[in-house]
């Protein structure tokens, strides 16, 4: 164990120093820093206890991880967030019960960890803190990305190369089967009073590997920040409030379905695989949050998918063209798609079927 101990200590440092000296450091990079220089005192502190008392002592490594994943994602979806002094506050929790597991030296052996003695109460305060931050943090986390990627749909037309919260997502999901796993682990471990050490070994790895996986992503930061940009997605507060407070005439909704419609039906506005709300809106003359409105509630769908909907009956149009001399790339290029996998997959979904298949499908029934 004391090998996983020191490979994890030189590659969090490793990776802090990676991610926190990049030139123009910006605020989610910053946090990532410092998530990794925390990671790097647990990793030390578990080499040590391994050193001094032959064991490992109680480890509250997930409470440093929940409250620093979601204050990651926090930061990533933010426009203009900056670390305050308030958000130390998460760290509380973490920095309380690793420093009172070193000063009383309470040891983490799960076989033991019911048995009646001076630091039951902590351990047991210590077990209901963990399990309380994964609770609240866990699903805070994915909420936060859900509503991201929803909100990405209502802005841009092409959204594989914006949503760079997929590894969060995988994270966080990859995260909480572990929790759970080794959850189980330890209760059985408890129960049954085995003495055994796998509960450390897999904690570790599994510690170990998502180090490896956020130090590769926050190096990748400079790529993921520029989808965040605030000229890239700037968004009026104020406009927004209004819209609540004001509602759209029928008469208004009906001209802008019109204005949009014909943006996209007859200028085929849709064929620009860069589309986003910002550019309907520059082009149609509306506010973007009534469109936005519009789209969602007269429409009733949301902007990627209504782009993406006039993309595929484009795409089918030239697939059931049998002169064309396209190649099916080619036409899911020319109809907007932004690359073969988003045609693919749009496609599929859409209509259940691959564009290669729907084009034989058609041009099969008209040589009968």
């Amino acid at each position: 164990m004391e090998t996983i101990a020191w490979i994890g200590l030189a590659q969090s440092l490793f990776g802090a120093i990676l991610v926190g000296t990049k030139h123009s450091a910006s605020a989610p990079e910053k946090i990532l820093a410092v998530w990794l220089c925390l990671l790097s005192v647990v990793f030390l502190s578990f080499g040590i206890d391994l050193k001094v008392y032959s064991a490992p002592l109680l480890t509250s490594s997930f409470l440093l991880f929940n409250p620093a994943l979601y204050l990651y994602v926090i930061s990533l979806t933010t426009e203009g967030f900056s670390l305050k002094p308030v958000h130390l506050l998460h760290l509380i929790p973490f920095l309380f019960f690793e420093l009172f597991s070193h000063i009383s030296a309470t040891g983490f052996n799960p076989h033991l960890f019911l048995e009646k003695d001076s630091d039951l109460t902590f351990r047991l305060v210590f077990a209901a803190a963990n399990l309380a931050s994964w609770a609240i943090y866990s699903p805070l986390t994915l909420i936060r990305v859900h509503r991201h990627r929803m909100e990405l749909k209502n802005r841009l037309s092409t959204i594989e190369s914006a949503d760079k919260l997929s590894w969060i997502l995988f994270i966080t999901v990859f995260y909480t089967v572990y929790w759970i796993i080794l959850l189980f682990l330890s209760l059985f471990i408890v129960l049954v009073k085995a003495d055994n050490p796998m509960p450390h070994y897999f904690n570790y790895s599994v510690m170990l590997a998502l180090v490896f996986i956020i130090t590769y992503y926050g190096v990748r930061q400079s790529e993921i920040r520029k989808f965040f940009s605030p000229s890239r997605y700037s968004y009026s507060n104020q406009k927004e409030a209004a819209a609540k407070e004001q509602k759209i005439s029928p008469e208004q909704e009906q001209k802008i379905k019109e204005a949009v419609e014909s943006f996209l039906g007859i200028r085929k506005g849709y064929k620009n695989p860069q589309l986003s709300m910002e550019m309907l809106s520059r082009e149609t003359g509306f506010p973007r949050y009534q469109l936005t409105e519009v789209i969602n509630k007269t429409i009733g769908s949301n902007f990627y998918q209504l782009v993406n909907r006039y993309r595929i009956e484009a795409a089918k149009e030239m697939l059931a063209n049998e002169y064309s001399r396209y190649s099916i790339e080619a036409m899911g290029a020319e109809c907007g798609f932004g690359s073969r996998s988003s045609f693919y997959s749009f496609f599929k979904k859409s209509e259940g079927v691959t564009p290669l298949e729907y084009r034989t499908k058609v041009l099969s029934k008209k040589d009968v």
